[in-house]
């Protein structure tokens, strides 16, 4: 599986409109048939900063991806509410979904 994890710091005339703007990138890469899962949340410190969660089942479903008509719109259409270059991770990694936490255990 490659796992990504992106944080992207919006301008202040987009953080709240943030969602509205990757809502179609969103909703196409959730279709896509390699994807596992493509989840946003919001910085609890930072407000104007958005982390994407990402898993796709492998390099071919990541190839499929970033090549795209709705990857390549989103990577034209970002920029403009973004005060800089994303930070990423992105790691192949021997597994294929969430795994329960060995350290906590909810009954």
């Amino acid at each position: 599986m490659i796992f990504i994890v992106v944080k992207f710091e919006t301008k202040p005339e987009w953080t709240d409109r943030w969602p509205e703007l990757v809502r179609p990138f969103t909703e196409a890469t959730r279709a896509e048939p390699g994807n596992l899962w493509f989840e946003w949340s919001r910085s609890l410190d930072n407000p104007a900063e958005y982390v994407l969660v990402e898993g796709f089942r492998d390099g071919d479903a990541g190839h499929a991806h970033v090549n795209s008509d709705h990857f390549k719109l989103a990577m034209r259409e970002l920029p403009q509410a973004l005060t800089a270059t994303p930070k990423i991770i992105s790691q192949t990694i021997d597994a294929s979904d969430w795994s329960a936490m060995g350290e906590m255990a909810v009954e």
